[in-house]
């Protein structure tokens, strides 16, 4: 059953409930409250017919029968009077009142009311000098009788008139609520893995359904990114790994296709050894850029810039053993000057890459500088080595991107990406600066954490 087809029936039902309950109480409290009238005038109608025939002499039994045959009455009325002990003194068209008379309790309250059949009655008690009389009266409330039927039929039809139209206006109310969700369903069936950057209308973003939209394109966006991700991972990688496999092959089918000394299979295990290296090294790099490409956040804790500088370094002296790489920090009496709030791995990764980069394109001495002012801490990494034309600075950081001195260097083009991305997560802003064959400064700097 479609939404829109159970929102109408559910709030048919609804009304519908709400429209039993109104009629009901109407009802109740109507029939009421005629009722409660119709009995006053059953006790009045007692109360004058005791005074007439027992209070005032003139009047007997027989002039009160006239008076109640000739004179105005209540609808089907029967009138009985009786003493203390039931005994009938005055009865006037009695024909219900019968039983009620002779199985009248003594102790009876007054006035006591009563129902026979569709007609009401009372029991009134009126005491003169000392004796005791009982007057009943009993008729039957015509007006009470149509007037309930006509307001039943009222509210029968107005219950009817009220569903029918609840009906139509909970189809329409539905219609319009769901035909946004319409829009969204037609929307969505547009969207394809080709078609990821279409979008949903997020309107101002003040209902559920524009949340859910808001929801829905940033699933677009984090699908867009893996897609992305993906795409420039497999391109990336058919277009590196091709080249290097297709040398080793070649090489590889060469130095079978006769035989060969000893020392020329050494030579081309050795160098076959180097080129997996190198490949492991691409093919791992690959996938870093690929993982940072597809996540937008990062698990971050504190972390010391000068730590994992250190740790850089070490690392990369194993690389380059002969190689000075001097660490000049801008010590401050607040040793929490030096922390940021990041991760420590990645942060390693983009210095190593940095590092390595200056001592790959320089001989000379490579220096790691740290300073910081009161919301900023800068790193800055310079070589003095082969620098970067100034035409390319722009492209660096573009993946498989290296200058043209470069070309007889080795390396693929993404370190430089790597560190990009990394700078981006952690919201550091990168800059570079580079005099051709003279140097090469890179500068990242960091937000530091807010004091609490």
């Amino acid at each position: 059953m479609k939404i829109k087809t159970r929102l109408s029936i559910q709030f048919t039902l609804v009304v519908l409930g709400i429209l039993l309950i109104f009629s009901v109480l109407v009802y109740y409290f109507s029939y009421s409250s005629q009722l409660s009238k119709y009995r006053q005038n059953l006790l009045e109608r007692a109360q004058n017919t005791a005074i007439l025939l027992i209070n005032v002499q003139e009047v007997d039994s027989t002039l009160l029968k006239k008076i109640h045959q000739t004179t105005k009455s209540l609808e089907e009325e029967e009138i009985a009077l009786t003493d203390a002990s039931n005994k009938l003194l005055y009865s006037n068209e009695v024909k219900y009142l019968t039983g009620q008379i002779s199985g009248r309790p003594t102790t009876a309250t007054s006035p006591a009311y009563f129902s026979i059949g569709r007609k009401d009655g009372v029991i009134y008690d009126h005491e003169v000098n000392g004796q005791l009389y009982h007057v009943y009266v009993l008729a039957y409330d015509k007006y009470r009788a149509e007037s309930l039927h006509d307001l039943r039929n009222v509210l029968q039809w107005s219950i009817l008139f009220s569903v029918w139209l609840s009906v139509w206006a909970s189809y329409l109310f539905s219609k319009l609520a769901i035909n946004p969700i319409s829009k969204i369903i037609t929307k969505v069936k547009e969207i394809n893995s080709s078609r990821l950057n279409s979008r949903l209308d997020e309107g101002k973003g003040q209902d559920e359904i524009e949340q859910l939209s808001i929801t829905f394109n940033q699933m677009l966006s984090d699908l867009e990114l893996a897609f992305k991700s993906q795409n420039e991972f497999v391109s990336n990688a058919s277009h590196e790994l091709r080249t290097p496999l297709a040398i080793m092959i070649a090489e590889s089918d060469y130095m079978i296709s006769r035989e060969r000394s000893t020392g020329e299979y050494a030579r081309h295990i050795k160098g076959l050894s180097e080129d997996l290296r190198n490949l492991n090294h691409l093919i791992n790099s690959l996938l870093e850029l690929a993982h940072l490409n597809r996540d937008n956040t990062i698990p971050k804790s504190t972390v010391r810039i000068d730590e994992l500088i250190f740790n850089a370094i070490k690392s990369i002296k194993s690389k380059f053993p002969g190689r000075k790489i001097l660490p000049e920090i801008e010590f401050t009496e607040n040793e929490s000057d030096l922390i940021i709030s990041g991760n420590a791995g990645l942060l390693e990764i983009a210095f190593r890459n940095l590092i390595d980069n200056a001592c790959k394109f320089s001989t000379n001495d490579v220096l790691v500088r740290i300073s910081g002012t009161e919301k900023i801490l800068s790193v800055r990494i310079t070589d003095q080595g082969i620098g970067i034309p100034e035409t390319e600075i722009s492209n660096i950081f573009n993946s498989f991107k290296r200058g043209a001195n470069a070309k007889f260097i080795g390396g693929f083009g993404i370190g430089l990406s790597i560190v990009a991305r990394i700078a981006e997560l952690h919201g550091a802003d990168i800059k570079v600066s580079s005099v051709e064959n003279t140097n090469t400064c890179f500068e990242i700097n960091f937000p530091k954490p807010t004091q609490s």
